[in-house]
């Protein structure tokens, strides 16, 4: 029988290198795969612990060490955008795309934070690219029904929802949008009526209607009329404001009113505001509005000026908080100009599907709509209301509140107001 030989007897030394350096190149793909893993099961178990922060962290590390790794990239664009930071997750999700032009998770990632900043024409023509890859995914489908719905293409969008609960029946994105395209309003018509009733004087009466009109995701509008019934006068108020989202956290609102010769409202009024949108990553907040406005008042032997910010918290299960301070510069006829301070917070929350309710505490003379509720003197006040969505376009509020001011005078207040949408 022939001799067994060794392997190094049967290669040669060229043979060997090659054998050798084969082998080290699998291993170096190997352990870069498990690396690989490793760095994204630990993101993702971030993630899943909403440690949104540690995440971005691993990720960065991953690129520091490897700034070819694209899957990295997608996973940075990310958690950008859950953070709020969508025109850096829009540049990280267009780095990835030229390298994979069809790859759908991204597209409809970037068509997301486009979206959010309302770039609507742009996340549709993403939509488009995406649509044209995957025809039948409803993850696509209903995204793009979405950016229709917001462009005024309501047809093209309630077509859009019925495909894509052809290709899913349990699509609750696409259900949810069919109701709200078939819910969908511009214009809210309210018709209201205020009770006061004071311990030191007659009753006094407010009748009002207003109409708010939300004409595109840009501009909004706001026209009233109020008649007053206040100390034996009569008045009649004309009010208007317009509002311009310049981005999708942005509004800046201006707007004023006239009303006839008389002492108990203001003869005019001018005022502005703007308010930003802030989004917060905690368990407990949701989100944050504040705003800022300044409100003139000329009344007939005196003028006001209001230095107002606002916050309005936005908590779990849909409940939410308000937090309001104004600063008011006040001026009489023969007397000195003087500064005054009030504030009041409402807590919101739902009661049922069809029912909210609020509870509402201020301090100070917290409204400078009538000529008794400015000048030196100090209040507390307190109340609650109730909202109910009786029919799909209809609902009611009502009220009610009780305000004690010193030199023992008290305010109790009550009021119901129906509104249709259309």
């Amino acid at each position: 029988m022939p001799e067994s030989k060794s392997i190094n007897q049967l290669v040669g030394p060229a043979q060997k290198a090659a054998v050798a350096a084969l082998l080290l190149l699998v291993c170096v793909q190997l352990l870069a795969g498990q690396n690989t893993d490793e760095w994204q099961l630990l993101v993702r178990s971030q993630v899943e612990n909403h440690h949104i922060d540690a995440a971005l962290t691993l990720v960065e590390q991953r690129l520091a060490s490897a700034p070819e790794d694209l899957e990295a990239h997608g996973w940075r664009g990310r958690l950008l955008a859950w953070k709020g930071r969508w025109p850096e997750a829009e540049t990280e999700f267009k780095l990835v795309l030229e390298k994979f032009p069809n790859d759908t998770e991204i597209l409809t990632a970037l068509a997301d934070v486009l979206l959010w900043q309302q770039s609507y024409v742009e996340a549709l023509r993403t939509l488009d690219q995406a649509r044209k890859i995957s025809p039948s995914d409803p993850e696509v489908l209903s995204r793009r029904a979405r950016v229709l719905a917001l462009l005024g293409r309501s047809p093209e969008a309630r077509s859009e929802y019925q495909q894509t609960l052809q290709f899913d029946s349990q699509n609750e994105d696409a259900r949810t949008g069919l109701a709200n395209l078939r819910e969908n309003t511009k214009h809210e018509l309210r018709f209201g009526e205020d009770v006061d009733l004071f311990n030191y004087a007659n009753a006094g009466q407010t009748q009002g209607v207003s109409l708010s009109s939300r004409w595109n995701q840009r501009w909004s509008t706001v026209f009233g009329v109020n008649a007053y019934q206040r100390f034996n006068q009569d008045a009649v108020k004309f009010l208007a404001s317009t509002s311009f989202h310049a981005t999708a956290r942005d509004w800046i609102t201006v707007g004023g009113a006239v009303a006839n010769s008389q002492s108990i409202v203001p003869t005019s009024e001018a005022f502005f505001e703007y308010g930003h949108g802030f989004r917060i990553e905690n368990r407990w907040l949701q989100g944050l509005e504040s705003s800022y406005q300044q409100h003139w008042f000329w009344y007939q032997g005196a003028h006001v000026l209001t230095l107002n910010t606002s916050q309005v918290i936005y908590l779990p299960r849909d409940w939410t908080w308000t937090l309001n301070v104004t600063g008011a510069r006040t001026g009489f006829v023969g007397t000195p100009v003087a500064w005054t301070s009030s504030g009041w917070s409402k807590l919101g929350f739902p009661l049922r599907p069809r029912v909210t309710g609020n509870l509402v505490f201020a301090v100070g003379s917290e409204n400078f709509a009538e000529i008794d509720q400015i000048g030196r003197f100090s209040a507390r006040s307190f109340g609650g209301g109730l909202r109910y969505r009786f029919a799909a376009r209809q609902d009611i509020n009502g009220y009610v509140a009780r305000q004690n001011r010193n030199q023992g005078q008290t305010d109790t207040s009550f009021g119901l107001s129906y509104g249709i949408h259309f």
